[in-house]
């Protein structure tokens, strides 16, 4: 994306964005992009551009509704169906995944498979929503991203699609694709710079009290180990790990632990957990440290010994190459937040 643009074209035409609220249960999936481009549209009025945004919610089905997990039931004025093309600017906000095969989104389906690069100028996702343009093959051969939690399952369900687990939101082409759920602000915010430049994205940033480009990545939200079942070789080991995490842990130990030759520990554990020992043990030590930066006051050397995550410039290291931040940095950004806002001693004092 063109990020250096910062004039105003006063003769553009109107841009037409489309939102499709593929689920109601998180409101931020569709209200966030929403609330950018119609503030965007304020500034622009405000500067004296006549050219802006229209936005429209839309339901993928005939009914126009969409329930909420609030209680709220969304009416929207129009169905997908009814929108005719051209297009500027699609958007498809969330998934609950039961829409995927539900026949009462075919007709949706059938509308989709009429969007195309040549009569939408951008079609996007929020959050789950990748997984709808990825049935319509929109992603085949794509570079794309969705919330941390799914990237997985996109990955498995649509081989051709070439998923970044990290990134809060990306574009390949005029496909472009958010993460989590407010990662869709991060988008809408990153689409409106390219269209009416740097100026005005950061008006909308200040006025809804948002990044114009968030620092840091997907991963230092996501866990970065999978939960397992019981029966599974890690989650038989994870107590005994935590116990000895301070310990070097080489795979001579834990086989003889389990009463296991090392070769046979060490295949059985890659087929149950897709990983090394090795890559395992350093992911749950960087993981047990996110514990005590966000929720302790210890220091990060001693964090670092707790771990078995050696000295802090071992540990410094690790967290950069798992998470793409600093210890510090990641306890300034993710301690405990009554905490951090200073309103625990508050009500500690009452």
């Amino acid at each position: 994306m063109n990020k250096n643009t910062s004039a105003i074209e006063p003769d553009q035409k109107r841009r037409q964005i489309v939102i499709v609220v593929m689920s109601g249960k998180l409101l931020l999936n569709f209200s966030g992009p929403a609330d950018v481009f119609i503030n965007a549209d304020k500034a622009l009025q405000a500067s004296g551009c006549t050219s802006g945004y229209d936005v429209l919610i839309v339901s993928p089905t005939a009914s126009k509704k969409v329930s909420t997990l609030s209680g709220m039931e969304i009416h929207c004025e129009s169905s997908a169906m009814d929108v005719k093309v051209p297009i500027d600017t699609l958007i498809i906000a969330g998934n609950d995944f039961v829409e995927l095969d539900n026949p009462l989104f075919a007709p949706f389906y059938n509308w989709l498979s009429t969007i195309n690069p040549t009569n939408t100028r951008r079609i996007c996702s929020v959050c789950g929503g990748a997984f709808v343009l990825a049935k319509a093959g929109l992603l085949n051969g794509r570079k794309a991203t969705t919330h941390w939690e799914l990237s997985e399952k996109l990955k498995k369900n649509y081989p051709l699609v070439h998923v970044d687990t990290n990134a809060f939101f990306t574009n390949d082409g005029p496909i472009y694709t958010s993460g989590g759920v407010s990662s869709g602000i991060d988008l809408a915010l990153g689409l409106v710079e390219e269209d009416h430049g740097k100026d005005i994205a950061i008006k909308v940033a200040r006025k809804l009290v948002f990044y114009l480009s968030r620092p840091g990545f997907q991963s230092q939200f996501g866990n970065l180990l999978p939960a397992y079942e019981s029966s599974n070789i890690a989650e038989k080991l994870h107590s005994w790990f935590n116990q000895h995490l301070h310990e070097p842990l080489d795979v001579v130990r834990i086989a003889d632990h389990l009463n296991m030759s090392t070769r046979n520990f060490t295949r059985v554990f890659h087929k149950q957990t897709g990983v090394s020992p090795a890559k395992f043990i350093e992911k749950l030590r960087v993981e047990t440290a996110r514990k005590y930066l966000e929720d302790t006051d210890t220091p990060l050397e001693r964090i670092a010994e707790r771990c078995g995550l050696g000295n802090l410039i071992s540990m410094r290291r690790t967290f950069l190459r798992h998470l793409m931040t600093t210890p510090s940095d990641y306890r300034r950004v993710f301690r405990t937040s009554l905490k951090h806002a200073g309103i625990e001693d508050l009500i500690r004092s009452n």
